[in-house]
């Protein structure tokens, strides 16, 4: 009798100028990881070396922790990019870095993709269960986007933007070379196009917050040119999607090799 393959799990972990908390934020992933029923590998992927992230980084680095990273700050959607090509695991784990987000919704992420067999699961703020501390200025901006995302794409998730999420390997494999966003709205651009590609079973998990960043609370203009740019993309990723076809296999794109990403890529 065969027994199933039992799943590896590659944990990839963008960070930004995180020099305060990345060995906490290492540390304490790796001790949920470490009680789960799976094996893992953690790719931490620093996206600019600005500050001292990488060397605290590097100073926690062993068997299961990967430490990477490149000297220019290229966004999210790179750092994203750049993990996946390194990455072993048949399921993908993404989670930001920073302490925000509790690491214990790795694994309730993970039972929700296997209960469902998905193709991507979503860490969200609107499940009913979950627990989240986050300013009131932050809900009313994340509540409209997801009315946004709905019209435009009709995805079911209510919540696009949240850094934690698990993904088939073979959805990134298929998506992400596709990709043209390299900051913020790099979630909405992976999803809308993993759905037009006909990875549709994507659901929602409960997670828990706790917002930090007691400064951005309020408006600023660094909040809201990044709310500026993020519409902008989302925008943008529409008439891509919707109006060009852009992403379908049959369109026209113009593919290059990226020898640091290890895949080909669309040139704009």
């Amino acid at each position: 009798m065969n027994r199933p393959k039992k799943r590896f799990i590659s944990v990839i972990i963008p960070a930004y100028k995180q020099e305060r908390t990345i060995r906490n934020d290492i540390a304490h992933i790796k001790s949920v990881l470490d009680q789960l029923r799976y094996s893992y590998e953690m790719l931490v992927v620093v996206d600019g070396m600005e500050d001292k992230t990488f060397a605290r980084a590097k100073k926690v680095a062993g068997p299961q922790i990967t430490v990477v990273g490149y000297k220019q700050n290229k966004g999210k959607g790179h750092a994203l990019r750049y993990g996946i090509a390194r990455a072993k695991g048949d399921t993908i784990v993404f989670i930001d870095s920073g302490m925000d987000l509790h690491p214990n919704g790795i694994s309730m992420l993970l039972e929700h993709f296997e209960w469902y067999k998905a193709d991507i699961v979503v860490g969200s703020k609107w499940h009913p269960v979950s627990k989240v501390d986050y300013p009131l200025l932050r809900k009313i901006i994340s509540k409209g986007y997801g009315v946004m995302v709905k019209i435009l794409f009709g995805l079911r998730v209510k919540d696009t933007q949240l850094g934690l999420k698990v993904f088939k390997r073979e959805v990134l494999e298929k998506v992400l070379p596709r990709l043209l966003v390299k900051r913020f709205a790099i979630d909405i651009e992976l999803l809308a196009v993993a759905n037009r590609l006909g990875y549709t079973r994507i659901y929602e998990a409960p997670i828990e917050l706790a917002w930090r960043d007691v400064a951005s609370s309020s408006i600023s203009s660094n909040l809201v040119g990044a709310i500026w740019d993020v519409f902008l993309d989302t925008v943008a990723v529409f008439y891509r999607l919707k109006i060009l076809r852009y992403y379908d296999d049959g369109s026209r794109r113009i593919w290059k090799y990226d020898p640091e990403l290890n895949f080909k890529v669309n040139i704009r």
